[in-house]
């Protein structure tokens, strides 16, 4: 018995790695961008890793021949997919519009299988109660709805203000849960002697009393100092 359970211990694990490196080589994507396609063989790879991860048996070598084929063969698919327009269509699918100046295509929403009433339930979660400040609303092949508002209902953007504000830059970690960060610092073309001073002039001592410190492109830094106390209770709740 104990045996068994050893080895199904270390059958999970490797189950494990093998289907994380297959997982980087075929590509990691969010669940909500893949296709059906992928989906399906996500769920049949999971489910052969699993088979092999119980496997008490010495044939734990079949599961894995079939998770490697199955990545192989999807690998395969991307490439074809990548450089043919039809095929990539034809196994992920292609783009519905189901709302448009005002009309609702009804064949459209047959074809996706979608509720009228989903829809309006989608529309709403994204901030949409009243079709009419949409102009276009798009089923995209991996399921997710794009909406495109009316031009008198979009947030104004700088360009209509006529503005050129400057190019956005990310913000820079620059010390993480107490740690300096050396090379993030480099990056932001200071050095430990300026993160220094900047420290000691928001009053804080020492580097590791600091939950998070950021920097910006002009080099102002945030700084997150680490709260020991709990919160009385849950705002969410």
């Amino acid at each position: 018995m104990l045996s068994e359970i050893i080895k199904i211990i270390f059958l999970s694990t490797g189950s494990i790695l093998v289907l994380f490196l297959l997982t980087k080589l075929m590509g990691n994507r969010e669940m909500a961008q893949l296709s059906m396609f992928d989906y399906i063989n996500s769920i049949t790879i999971g489910s052969i890793a699993a088979e092999m991860a119980t496997s008490l048996e010495d044939n734990f070598i079949q599961p894995l021949v079939a998770m490697v084929v199955y990545a192989i063969l999807i690998s395969i698919t991307a490439i074809v997919s990548s450089k043919s327009i039809s095929f990539r269509r034809f196994v992920s699918g292609k783009s519905l519009v189901l709302y448009e100046n005002g009309e609702l295509y009804r064949d459209n929403f047959k074809k996706a299988r979608l509720d009228l009433s989903e829809f309006l339930s989608q529309c709403r979660t994204n901030g949409y109660f009243n079709l009419s400040d949409l102009q276009s609303v798009i089923l995209e092949s991996n399921g997710k709805l794009s909406f495109l508002p009316q031009s008198y209902k979009r947030p104004v953007n700088p360009e209509d203000l006529n503005l050129s504000p400057n190019a956005e830059k990310p913000l820079v970690n620059v010390i993480l849960d107490g740690k300096l960060l050396y090379k993030n610092l480099k990056s932001t073309g200071n050095n430990k002697i300026w993160l220094e001073k900047e420290i000691k002039n928001q009053g804080i001592k020492d580097i590791k009393d600091i939950f998070l410190a950021t920097c910006d492109v002009d080099n102002n830094l945030s700084i997150y100092v680490k709260v020991p106390k709990k919160t009385a209770h849950s705002i969410f709740e």
